[in-house]
């Protein structure tokens, strides 16, 4: 594959077969953080209890998450590498919806990650990046496509200012409301907490995905607002609803990463969820190790920033 050949973005849906993606760097993560260092409730509670992930635990399983994309011929890009730095998580640096390439604003703790990605947007091509106002946050996890819905994780104005996991507000919300005027934006709106990872969700895809077709696997506990998780059930069917458990959803089983509409990436401990994919929804399962890298607040859909998708 041309490495410097010029990418036209596309992705309607979080199944369409995957073309070309951004994976993250396992490579000289830096140090544990400290308590006050740590950004998300998960990790807070790894480096409470003294299970953060070790680089090399780290790049075992990143490493089988890459050998898995490219089995499935998939064009593969990596940020800059960036020393001492956690570079995992590709998902919420950038993101595609249509044929745009929105670069995130960032927390101040992840600016860096966003430098490391610029090899990545000069492929992009003419017009088809973004780059969204000072005053706009959303990060990738908490995007959503669903051909005519574009789901968005958020919460309250007042827990944005408060909560280092608050990524996405308001002003995002309505950016994306008008970037996209012919589709269904629909704001939901998540727990949030620093350090409790039983009353946190980072992100919107650490309680919510589509997968397959018209089917979805959701943790309802993560929703603040019962009617908006009401609204999911109307949109999919409850029938088409794989519902986790609290446990299940702090181990992250909603964050998968979908290869086609028939063939889905999964953490190997999911065993539950993996047999109803593969029995009962009739989806090619690819279950990996991932486990280590949970205990950072992420996995799959995560580590991974899909540019084109058919």
């Amino acid at each position: 594959m041309d490495m410097t050949a010029q990418l036209t973005p596309h992705a309607a849906n979080e199944t369409a077969t995957l073309r070309t993606v951004v994976l993250g760097l396992p490579d000289s993560p830096g140090a544990t953080p400290s308590l006050e260092e740590a950004y998300d409730a998960t990790s807070y509670r790894s480096v409470e209890l003294g299970i953060y992930p070790q680089e090399k635990d780290i790049k075992r399983e990143m490493d089988a998450l890459l050998s898995v994309l490219e089995r499935y011929q998939v064009e593969v890009l990596r940020p800059t590498f960036i020393p001492n730095y956690n570079q995992i998580f590709a998902r919420d640096v950038a993101f595609t919806i249509e044929d745009r390439f929105f670069v995130a604003n960032m927390i101040e703790d992840r600016m860096r990650e966003v430098e490391a990605f610029r090899s990545i947007f000069d492929r992009i091509a003419p017009g088809h990046l973004v780059e969204m106002l000072e005053e706009v946050h959303a990060e990738g996890g908490d995007v959503l496509l669903y051909n005519d819905y574009l789901f968005i994780g958020t919460c309250g104005e007042d827990e944005f200012d408060r909560y280092k996991t608050a990524r996405t507000n308001r002003a995002g919300i309505e950016f994306f409301k008008k970037q996209f005027p012919n589709k269904k934006v629909v704001p939901l709106h998540l727990r949030k907490h620093d350090t409790d990872p039983t009353q946190s969700i980072l992100h919107l895809d650490c309680t919510f995905q589509p997968v397959a077709e018209g089917k979805a696997v959701v943790y309802p506990g993560g929703f603040v607002r019962e009617e908006e998780y009401q609204l999911i059930e109307r949109i999919f069917g409850r029938e088409n609803l794989f519902v986790v458990t609290q446990e299940e959803a702090m181990s992250l089983s909603t964050n998968l990463f979908s290869l086609s509409p028939r063939a889905i990436i999964s953490e190997e401990r999911f065993e539950r969820l993996n047999h109803h994919l593969a029995t009962e929804w009739n989806m090619v399962v690819e279950a990996i190790p991932y486990h280590e890298i949970s205990k950072e607040g992420g996995l799959l859909r995560c580590s991974t920033c899909p540019i084109v998708r058919d």
